[in-house]
């Protein structure tokens, strides 16, 4: 059974979190905004993790973790990060919100630097998950309307199309990137999918890239993150948008209502209120697995049952 467009409905895992803050090392605040891969039939997951060091906008620096799971549910964590912040553009922030994907044996890990200043844009790559070779800054000069140096949250499509690799990136509107060595980036300079008019949409103050998007017959598919104003703050939940798979720029339908939002106490009240963030999804045991950030504090998961199709534990 091909994946169409929306997917969908997700059920919340109702034991959510799965995974939270320990100790007071390098994952003693928050842990959130995961990625997802299935390799050699198990689901790992590539997180974001917060240490109390008192520095950084949100008192603390980001390294990226890894949890390893048979089920898509129970995780054992790997007792050190994977990736840790050592380029100065990476500190004090750290290395944050995670996205791979797969292409060939290599696996490509897009993350965000933040210098307490400025967000860049990063790529690091693997053959394993364990060891990662950082490429550096994808964007340095990139603004996307910020007024300063702003670049965020990639998803890499895993199939070429028109002979090249796409990525789509950004955190107010959500442009696109093209590359023919999956290393080294162009972006286009207009957006393709830009917030709401409607003040009342729950995407009409941002729109950011959630997971890797998927090739699918009806088009390249993209959840994505939003927010909208309320009261005196932000309101995170998540849409679809399926784009042209001959022009990756061209928006063939986007979601009017989220798909996903936050309800449970554990989503709306943390780090940041009201937020659900999704960056991992994988096809697992006859299933979508949707992993996310739960008020930039916690990690949690959704299911969506895809009836009639015969799994083979991959992605």
């Amino acid at each position: 059974m091909e994946l169409k467009y929306p997917l969908g409905p997700f059920e919340k895992y109702d034991k959510n979190p799965i995974l939270a803050s320990q100790g007071e090392g390098w994952e003693a605040k928050d842990l959130f905004n995961p990625t997802a891969v299935v390799r050699e039939g198990r689901v790992h997951l590539i997180y974001r993790a917060e240490d109390r060091a008192g520095e950084g906008e949100w008192h603390g620096t980001s390294r990226i973790g890894l949890a390893v799971s048979h089920d898509g549910i129970d995780f054992e964590r790997h007792p050190e990060p994977i990736l840790s912040p050592t380029e100065p553009y990476e500190l004090p922030g750290g290395c944050e919100d995670p996205r791979v994907s797969r292409i060939g044996d290599t696996y490509y890990m897009t993350y965000t630097a933040f210098d307490g200043e400025s967000a860049r844009l990063c790529l690091a790559t693997s053959t394993d998950l364990l060891e990662w070779e950082k490429h550096g800054v994808l964007f340095p000069e990139w603004t996307g309307g910020a007024g300063k140096i702003w670049s965020k949250s990639g998803a890499i499509l895993e199939e070429p199309v028109g002979g090249r690799y796409v990525m789509y990136f950004g955190d107010t509107s959500i442009w696109v990137a093209y590359s023919g060595d999956l290393i080294s980036w162009t972006p286009v300079a207009e957006p393709v999918l830009s917030p709401s008019p409607d003040p009342t949409a729950f995407d009409s103050v941002l729109v950011e890239p959630g997971p890797r998007p998927l090739l699918t017959g009806d088009g390249i598919l993209l959840i994505y993150n939003a927010a909208r104003r309320m009261g005196g703050g932000l309101r995170y939940s998540a849409g679809q948008v399926l784009l042209d798979r001959e022009d990756p720029t061209r928006v063939l339908r986007r979601t009017r209502e989220p798909f996903f939002e936050p309800e449970t106490p554990d989503e709306i009240s943390g780090q940041v209120d009201d937020v659900v963030f999704v960056e991992g999804l994988v096809e697992y045991c006859e299933a979508l697995y949707l992993y996310y950030g739960m008020a930039d504090s916690r990690i949690g998961v959704a299911t969506c049952r895809l009836k009639g199709r015969t799994s083979d534990g991959g992605r």
